[in-house]
């Protein structure tokens, strides 16, 4: 007997059943269940800041599908300091390094900060993706004093907070120290200013603004000896106590963390139970996304990968795919990963629309309803036209200057996939336009890397010697089916082979003529570089 598909039957749906059951245990309301993710604001927004509010997003859907009323709050650390140039800002920035980011004035002058820039560029990413979000402020949530009583809690549990933190991770700072950082009324630093002592009656921090290593460097404080008043937002918690007063203020039921704020997570956790009474929220640990050389996507080191940059050559549900279809493991990155996830998208939209199908119920299930996530639980009435993204970027290439889309229009009649009369969709026309972005920028695709069989090998490298010396189309055919065979190959499966190659998918237009329209030397260029990649 099959077990029961939950919801979509993708992870998010499992994930949402777990919320609600554990949730009724603890005996909660749930007119509202609540989601959280976090927006950095210290620098250049890149796609590992987007996997928070997707994934978080994809969980608030699966609970809106189970029946639940939820909302995914996006909250930004925009009172946070800065606490190191990024990489390729400007040098200009170090006299403002402290200072929290909304009182940094924005260096490309079209917003109110520093800080609401590099928030903006994030959320533009969000509605894009169609993410929907609650957003809060840090600075404006502190200012409006929305945390006051959680933050009057922490305070007179400052003590038994610093045992908190060195029982979880060996850290004895805040046995000294108030968890929460005052903004010196002198020099305006956040990071600078050791907070010594509360009194509760007053709602007043008392502050020395003596210094502080920020990421291997020290920050001199200017001295000054002050005090700050929490109820006004002159401060803000350290993140061993933020998360913590969030989750409780807000509500929170559901957030997703990366592995690089586990310690963190883990002391909140303790912080919600042992000072709140309040049980933390349902977590799930990811991983992050890495560049090709195995470095962490960083935006203060300058290894960034941006929304904005994929949605140059790649749609939104593209990206959205990147996202969710994985929550586990980390992995490797780049611009060149955009045309599969394209051409994954489009498989999966063939399985949604019931036009491809695979035999595991349950797998068809998880495929269908993760197509639905990528588009927000808004997917499309039909399918687009789908044109693999190799073939759109190699016809870019070619095409004669003056009349680039007629050419891609003629030729994709002649590969059949329009019809005579037949005209762009928008998907299609939209999926042209990332390919001349494509074709513009780059000067060639990442070929789908095959594991090619001994036997395949030696018909590729004489295939090659055939594409060498031959320029008839109908020729070139015949030679991949009559190598094919000499070489005791099935000639289906080894058009399937070179067909994965060269445009990522195991079928296309006839391809004697797809080689010489793309090129040959094109073609010679991905068919030996295969070779190589699988040597």
């Amino acid at each position: 007997m099959s077990q029961k598909i939950i919801g979509r039957g993708t992870w998010y749906d499992k994930m949402a059943a777990k919320i609600i059951e554990r949730e009724q245990k603890l005996g909660r309301s749930l007119d509202l269940v609540r989601t959280e993710m976090g927006i950095a604001a210290s620098g250049f927004p890149h796609i590992g800041n987007l996997s928070d509010a997707a994934r978080s997003f994809a969980v608030t859907l699966a609970l809106r599908e189970q029946g639940f009323n939820s909302e995914l709050i996006a909250f930004a650390d925009d009172k946070d300091g800065l606490r190191k140039v990024p990489a390729g800002m400007p040098k200009s920035l170090e006299e403002h390094l402290g200072r929290p980011v909304t009182d940094i004035p924005d260096i490309f002058g079209c917003h109110k900060s520093y800080g609401e820039h590099m928030t903006l560029l994030l959320l533009d990413a969000l509605d894009k993706c169609g993410i929907e979000y609650k957003f809060m402020s840090g600075t404006e949530v502190y200012r409006k004093g929305l945390f006051n009583e959680e933050i009057k809690t922490v305070l007179m549990n400052a003590k038994k907070i610093g045992e908190i933190v060195k029982e979880e991770v060996g850290q004895e700072k805040f046995l000294e120290v108030l968890p929460y950082f005052a903004v010196c009324e002198n020099c305006g630093r956040i990071y600078t200013t050791k907070t010594y002592d509360f009194l509760p009656k007053e709602g007043k921090i008392l502050y020395s603004c003596e210094g502080m290593e920020v990421k291997g460097r020290w920050l001199e404080g200017c001295g000054h000896k002050g005090e700050v008043d929490y109820r006004k937002g002159d401060g803000k918690l350290s993140w061993k106590g933020e998360f913590a007063v969030r989750w409780k203020a807000l509500d929170i039921r559901f957030e997703a963390f990366g592995k690089e704020v586990a310690d963190s997570v883990r002391v909140n956790d303790r912080i919600c139970r042992d000072i709140f009474c309040w049980e933390p929220p349902s977590h799930a640990k990811y991983e992050l996304f890495l560049d090709k050389s195995g470095k962490r996507l960083s935006k203060s080191a300058g290894v960034v990968f941006t929304p904005q940059t994929w949605f140059k050559y790649g749609s939104p549900q593209s990206l959205m795919l990147l996202m969710l279809k994985r929550f586990v493991g980390s992995r490797t990155l780049d611009v060149t990963d955009i045309p599969s996830y394209m051409n994954e998208l489009d498989y999966m939209e063939d399985l949604y629309f019931g036009n491809k199908t695979v035999k595991d119920e349950r797998e068809l299930a998880k495929l269908r309803g993760l197509y639905e996530y990528c588009w927000a639980m808004k997917p499309p009435s039909k399918p687009s036209i789908h044109v693999p993204y190799n073939i759109l970027t190699f016809l870019a290439k070619m095409a004669p200057k003056g009349r680039e889309k007629e050419f891609i229009l003629e030729t994709l009649r002649s590969y059949s996939y329009l019809q005579k009369n037949q005209t762009l969709d928008e998907g299609l026309k939209r999926r042209i336009d990332y390919a001349f972005n494509w074709a513009k920028d780059f000067e060639e695709i990442k070929e789908t890397e095959v594991s090619l069989t001994k036997e395949e090998k030696t018909a590729v490298t004489e295939l090659l010697d055939v594409l060498k010396t031959e320029d008839e189309a109908e020729k070139i055919q015949n030679a991949i089916f009559n190598t094919a065979k000499k070489h005791r190959l099935q000639p289906a499966s080894f058009f399937k082979t070179l067909y994965t190659i060269l445009i990522g998918v195991p079928q296309g237009p006839r391809l004697g003529p797809y080689i010489i329209t793309m090129g040959k030397q094109n073609v010679i260029n991905a068919l030996e570089r295969a070779l190589t990649n699988t040597s």
